[in-house]
């Protein structure tokens, strides 16, 4: 048992505190207790000494002031392999205790509140965007500096082009293409293939030496060919073309891909309403737009008010409907503000949204990242919630605190009385999920973003405490008691994945740095055949909805996601027909 500092989150106008001197049960303070990161260094929002295993009982002192955002972020020393990352002193009405260093939303690095510079280990030929945290011994996490650049350069001068990829063949099961080769060579190294259909890109791999093609037209007749590529970016010339016909018929999961319309603003979240349209976020523009399948055409339907974005992944995110929009048509929608993560529900009438909308949740810690966003309304008529850990891993294991978790409320914004704590919180101990998705027995499946190893899929239970900080995926102290274990992992680089829907007894994913779309078969209470499907066929993949007919939207995020600046981006909105 241990006793928390007091935290407040308002439900539908009433201010609820919990935890100001109460014992929480044990689970909670299982993974709280020693949250030290792969590297060693303390992880965010924990009281380790860095690098030590040491367990500290937190401080009972209420201090719920965060710091001020670490200011003036700038970069020294850059080399092919490293860079020295330094920053201006945060203020806190105690102390800062420490700094976390992260690029993109993955924690580099964690030094004690007295260092204003860290050495960082960089890759060579990566793009990153670094920035800071300030954390205090209470476990509050500032609001992140501005984000600083950085073009890693290779470490030497590469002009030599890999040989060209051989033995290049294509064979097709119906609209499906399936190309393999022979590995070229390079005199530093082979880092990965594209693959070319009719002279232009339709995908890329890693470094596998075959490639799935999906969404043919069928009895259509390709050419493909392939060509390598080195990490300083020499490619080699195309291969000798290989030809297919498709069959007649779909005989695989994914049958086609048709673009129906494309976005200058990112589409975040997207919902089908009961006569077949479709309406989606606007991240950073803060719009609901309403889409017709049919013609592609597209409708502002309105703005959400009161929106403010992060420098990073905040604005408008997750938007649902109800079962009974028909009868009571509001739209509800996750957003971020200038001072938390909140969820709203505003009427939309005539295909726009009408009046102020109605806050039915706030208090939802948000940063640059890991602000989560997803929404999804059960078949028990409730309405479940993603967030992120605000980028403060020991969020995620405060039942105080509505961070990393999957919520639940009813439609009203009222907690239910069949809630395990009494409080919005359904499940705890998440990073950052972006995914949500019922299946035909009503379980609720989740999709989450790990940090540097591995993201997971989880089937979510009731009052479950799914390990983050403590462990990543299966890595970690994921064998500790009372930790839920993933269904599946994937490593980062393949995954990356936000968004999942459930068509049919399989289980979509859509990823983002992995650029591929996965599909797995539920079987029981477990993931089977997970295949990818559309690898860099369309770059990164966000959002993954349910259509009217039966199949699939799909949406990308290429351009701008990371920066909260409106209409810099080139977008597509997809849609996928489903085979067997």
């Amino acid at each position: 048992m241990r006793k928390t500092r007091g935290t407040s989150f308002r439900v539908v106008g009433t201010v609820v505190l919990v935890g100001l001197g109460v014992a929480l049960p044990s689970p909670a303070a299982t993974a709280a207790s020693v949250l030290v990161n792969r590297t060693g260094a303390p992880a965010p929002g924990s009281a380790t000494s860095e690098g030590a295993r040491i367990t500290r009982p937190r401080p009972l002192a209420a201090d719920t002031t965060p710091p001020t955002a670490p200011a003036d972020p700038r970069t020294s020393n850059l080399t092919c392999t490293g860079v020295t990352l330094s920053w201006s002193a945060s203020s806190d009405d105690v102390g800062v205790a420490f700094y976390d260093v992260y690029h993109d939303g993955q924690l580099m690095k964690s030094v004690p509140g007295t260092a204003l510079s860290a050495e960082l280990a960089v890759v060579p030929g990566a793009t990153w965007g670094l920035y800071v945290n300030a954390r205090d011994a209470a476990g509050n996490v500032s609001q992140a500096s501005a984000t600083v650049p950085v073009g890693v350069p290779q470490c030497q001068a590469d002009t030599e082009p890999p040989t060209t990829p051989g033995g290049v063949r294509a064979t097709a099961s119906g609209t499906t293409v399936t190309v393999r080769w022979t590995p070229a060579t390079d005199n530093v190294g082979v880092t990965g293939y594209e693959v070319l259909r009719d002279g232009t890109s339709a995908g890329s791999t890693s470094g596998a030496t075959s490639f799935t093609d999906s969404g043919l037209a069928a009895n259509t007749r390709y050419r493909y060919q392939v060509r390598a590529r080195d990490a300083q970016g020499n490619r080699s010339a195309p291969s000798t073309p290989a030809a297919v016909t498709t069959g007649s018929s779909c005989a695989t999961a994914l049958c086609s891909v048709t673009r129906v319309t494309t976005e200058t603003d990112l589409p975040w979240g997207l919902t089908t309403l009961p006569d077949g349209q479709v309406l989606f976020s606007r991240r950073d523009t803060y719009e609901i737009v309403r889409l017709d399948p049919a013609t592609g055409t597209k409708t502002v339907a309105g703005r959400i008010p009161d929106v403010a974005g992060t420098d990073g992944e905040g604005g408008v995110l997750g938007i649902a409907v109800a079962a009974d929009f028909a009868a009571d048509p509001w739209l509800y929608v996750m957003h971020t503000s200038a001072t938390d993560n909140r969820v709203v529900r505003v009427r939309y009438a005539g295909g726009v949204l009408t009046g102020r909308p109605q806050v039915l949740l706030t208090g939802i810690p948000r940063n640059k990242y890991h602000n989560g966003g997803r929404l999804r309304f059960g078949p028990d008529g409730k309405l479940y919630i993603s967030t992120g850990d605000g980028q403060n891993g020991a969020w995620a294991q405060d039942l105080t605190v509505l961070a990393g978790k999957v919520l639940r409320i009813d439609t009203d914004g009222s907690v239910p009385p069949d809630n395990p704590f009494g409080t919005p919180v359904w499940s705890y101990g998440h990073r950052n999920p972006q995914g949500l998705a019922f299946d035909s027995q009503g379980r609720l499946w989740e999709q989450e973003f790990g940090n540097s190893v591995m993201d997971e899929t989880n089937l979510i239970v009731r009052g479950g405490n799914y390990g983050w900080p403590a462990c990543e995926g299966t890595t970690g102290s994921c064998g500790q008691p009372g930790f839920v274990a993933p269904k599946h992992t994937y490593p980062v680089a393949e995954g990356s994945c936000s968004g999942i829907a459930v068509v049919s007894g399989g289980l979509y994913i859509a990823c983002e740095r992995g650029m591929r779309l996965y599909r797995a078969e539920i079987s029981g209470d477990e993931l089977t055949d997970v295949r990818p499907y559309l690898t860099g066929t369309y770059g990164r993949l966000r959002t993954v909805e349910p259509s009217a007919d039966g199949g699939l939207w799909l949406t990308t995020t290429n351009y701008g996601d990371k920066d909260s600046i409106p209409d810099n981006s080139n977008e597509s909105i997809l849609k996928v027909e489903l085979g067997r």
